[in-house]
């Protein structure tokens, strides 16, 4: 048996289940951390209730050494109906960031998906719609300046048969491009230290929509709009085929930028169930390893960040959506899975 596969059992509490006992809860993890073997920062999402969790908190720090609001950083949560702002829930994340000596990442300043009341009822006979854009991302990047060591500028900006951008708000009132101008210019202004992305998905599984990604970021730059990183967020599902994140990590790596993998999950049953569960996992944690080891081939300097999802399978917004699924690093109690074993022999080989 290789020492890889061995791990993968130990990780994934198989060796004492056949001995018929399980793991205890909190029981510390034989692997070193995660954060301890890469010489780039791993991230991973977190909630702010949540890190009042002992277990959640402890699992946090220890692998951890870059967190993201999954989403109580983006408008829905910090933009009241009036237009004020909200920053109770982010400012927790931030302050355990600090307490921890993690690195902070902001997620996110425009996206599609959110069109706040505060927004759409603006009175623009007291201040313009792009004044108001613009105090919006001064003010969420300015508030963390110092601890924040990048933001998704705009986020998932391309349609998903890749045929073009996305409508939204932001687009309607300050154009397709003007919309990139407006908040990167002010996210510069705010923080000029931090590193500035655009942020996409599914590039590793549609050919069209990473071409037009590209075709975005090159007209970005030639138009001098101060894009500083490429986002790749790297949801996936098992059935992906082997050297798809690869090849799109090594296109992307083409501008010269910054890359972060900012948002990897692996679904073990979107696509499709395949035809068991060891299967789905075994392929699940060839693809972290695929990620992680070709996220490790880039240049340094392109290193940004490597971002996994979320921590906990139960924690997983693709749990919230099919109670079946387990896409991340460790099970609903917190345990190591092969995939754990997968990134961390990853890490090791580089």
């Amino acid at each position: 048996m290789s020492g890889l596969s061995r791990r993968l059992i130990l990780a994934s509490g198989l060796a004492l289940a056949a001995c018929g006992r399980e793991p205890a809860l909190g029981q510390p993890i034989a692997e070193p951390p995660l954060k301890s073997l890469a010489p780039f920062p791993i991230g991973t999402c977190v909630r702010a209730p949540e890190l009042a969790d002992p277990a959640y908190a402890d699992l946090a720090a220890r692998h951890f050494s870059q967190l993201t609001a999954e989403w109580e950083m983006k408008m829905e949560y910090v933009v009241q109906p009036d237009g004020s702002f909200r920053f109770d829930r982010a400012d927790a994340i931030a302050a355990f960031a600090r307490q921890k000596g993690m690195r902070l990442f902001g997620h996110t300043l425009l996206w599609y998906a959110n069109e706040p009341e505060g927004f759409l009822k603006l009175d623009e006979s007291r201040q313009s719609f792009e004044g108001a854009v613009r105090n919006y991302v001064t003010a969420m990047v300015a508030r963390y300046r110092g601890l924040a060591s990048g933001w998704d500028v705009v986020n998932e900006p391309v349609t998903e048969n890749g045929e073009g951008l996305r409508e939204s708000l932001w687009s309607r009132k300050l154009g397709q491009t003007g919309q990139f101008k407006v908040a990167f210019e002010a996210a510069k202004a705010a923080d000029p230290a931090a590193v500035l992305f655009v942020n996409d998905y599914h590039l590793e599984s549609r050919p069209a929509k990473l071409r037009r990604y590209m075709q975005l970021i090159e007209q970005l730059l030639r138009e001098g709009v101060p894009l500083g990183g490429i986002g790749c967020q790297t949801h996936c599902w098992s059935e992906l085929p082997a050297g798809s994140i690869a090849a799109t990590l090594k296109a992307l790596a083409g501008f010269g930028l910054p890359i972060h993998l900012s948002e990897m999950d692996v679904s073990t049953v979107q696509g499709g169930m395949l035809a068991n569960r060891a299967e789905a996992e075994q392929r699940q944690a060839r693809l972290y390893a695929e990620a992680v080891e070709a996220f490790a081939a880039l240049p340094e300097r392109q290193q940004f960040a490597f971002t996994v999802w979320g921590m906990r399978d139960r924690d997983s917004w693709l749990k919230r959506e099919n109670a079946a699924d387990t896409p991340l690093l460790f099970d609903d109690l917190g345990r190591p899975k092969p995939a754990f074993a997968a990134v961390a022999d990853g890490l090791r080989r580089r």
